[in-house]
């Protein structure tokens, strides 16, 4: 029998199947399709300080190979995560989550994580710098080393569980971004985010999407993805989860042998919404096709 489990910084999981953040909600909407415990863990929904009401609408579309977006972090705010959706999280997943975060400034992060490193089910923090600093002109954190790193510094001094940073694709030199988190205290990095893209109707003669730009995601993104994780593993000590992309077990397995301690599932989940039961369900039979007894054993095997 294959070994499926994996360590993430500390957190036991009995598969590295993650479905991602924004593509599950708080898990409410998956749970009457199959049993959800089945999964390593998931990230829930986006979550800021205060409740989001998001981007006006069209705010997704399809497109070859994947889809575009610009919801623009829709959530009910950190207060009512914890006074309801964790509450309620309790009755039908009963293992622990990982709490994407999301801020605009330095504060808003480290309040928002603060909250969360509080309850008992949060046992990573995910803190997504792919956000505007609106004290920065509105670049993403995620583009600076310096601004990703004052991040996670501000993050980790009121925290006690172990702290993923989230990174955008949409940089240079990822390894550079990743190495500075790491020295600022980080115990995982997540990556990738969403790479920016646009599409035009021609027959309207304008943007698919209100915002006109969005996050692009979605199979076409995989090699970069890949490409990223590899980077990124081999410039840091500490664990990656990688996303972007998968979309079979095959992808995990690959993502997996290219540095990535775990694998979050995105786009798939909303094209399929037994996309990450599949996965599970096929990654031994594929792990046996390759000879994999234990799948941690392949964690990064590509030199």
């Amino acid at each position: 029998m294959v070994d499926l489990s994996v360590n993430l910084a500390g957190m036991i999981m009995d598969n590295p199947v993650v479905p991602a953040s924004g593509t599950f909600g708080f898990g409410k909407e998956f749970k009457d399709f199959y049993d959800i415990n089945m999964l390593g863990s998931f990230s829930f929904k986006g979550t800021t300080k205060e409740e989001r009401f998001g981007n006006p609408t069209p705010r997704i579309a399809e497109c070859t190979s994947g889809m575009i977006n610009a919801v623009g972090l829709q959530n009910p705010g950190v207060h009512h995560v914890v006074e309801h959706e964790l509450v309620e999280m309790k009755e039908y997943f009963h293992k622990r989550v990982i709490a994407n975060v999301s801020g605009f400034s330095v504060d808003d992060y480290a309040y928002t994580c603060e909250l969360l490193d509080k309850e008992e089910q949060v046992g990573i923090l995910e803190v997504n710098v792919s956000c505007p600093n609106v004290h920065g002109g509105g670049m993403s954190f995620g583009t600076s080393a310096a601004a990703a790193a004052e991040v996670t510094k501000a993050v980790k001094a009121v925290t006690h569980k172990p702290v993923f940073i989230k990174l955008s694709p949409n940089v240079t030199d990822i390894a550079e971004i990743a190495l500075a988190c790491e020295e600022a205290g980080a115990d995982g990095i997540c990556l990738i985010n969403t790479l920016l893209g646009m599409r035009i109707d021609i027959n309207k003669r304008q943007p698919v999407i209100a915002n006109k730009m969005g996050g692009f995601s979605g199979d076409a993104v995989f090699p970069v993805a890949v490409r990223m994780v590899y980077q990124v593993s081999k410039a840091c000590s500490i664990p990656v989860m990688g996303c972007g992309g998968v979309s079979s077990a095959r992808d995990v397995i690959e993502m997996m042998m290219a540095g990535a301690t775990a694998v979050q599932v995105g786009a798939a989940n909303l094209v399929n919404p037994y996309a990450c039961k599949d996965i599970i369900e096929a990654l031994p039979i594929e792990c046996e096709k390759l000879g994999i007894v234990k799948i941690s054993d392949i964690i990064g095997v590509i030199d």
